[in-house]
């Protein structure tokens, strides 16, 4: 009989986890982290091939190449200034993005809205709401202004 109740258990919860990957928001997601992943070496190029050189003018050399020899081991400074730079890129890329996906969110709920109230009127008898071009309220029956 306990052997019944494992394979019963492990069936629900396998069932659970069939379940729980198929649902939408974990295939988002999934989707989410690979182009995420796509997206960091767009960002970590345009550091390393354009930004770092462009930078490297300036102070004459690239950020990569920056160390300090202490105690027989070397610290690669300029690394972690790329690193860091790259971070700063794509957190940078990122509000962007979010913003101007917050701005098209608003934008378009703003606009439904609009929509939805040019539609309808309060009666003012019994302040039921009812179309815009209604002459009487289905309601109350008050007959209602133009």
């Amino acid at each position: 009989m306990t052997d019944n109740k494992a394979i019963e258990s492990t069936k629900g919860f396998f069932g659970e986890f069939k379940a729980f990957i198929s649902k939408g928001n974990v295939m988002d997601m999934a989707v989410g982290i690979i182009i995420g992943g796509a997206f960091t070496s767009i960002v970590q190029s345009l550091v390393k091939d354009i930004i770092s050189p462009l930078l490297g003018l300036i102070g004459g050399m690239n950020f990569d190449q920056f160390s300090l020899k202490f105690a027989g081991i070397k610290l690669a400074y300029g690394k972690f200034l790329t690193a860091t730079i790259n971070f700063l890129l794509m957190a940078f890329v990122l509000f962007l993005i979010v913003k101007a996906f917050n701005k098209a969110s608003s934008i378009v709920k703003k606009d439904e809205a609009e929509e939805e109230a040019a539609e309808t009127k309060t009666c003012p008898f019994c302040k039921s709401e009812i179309n815009i071009e209604a002459t009487r309220c289905p309601m109350c029956t008050s007959e209602l202004a133009k």
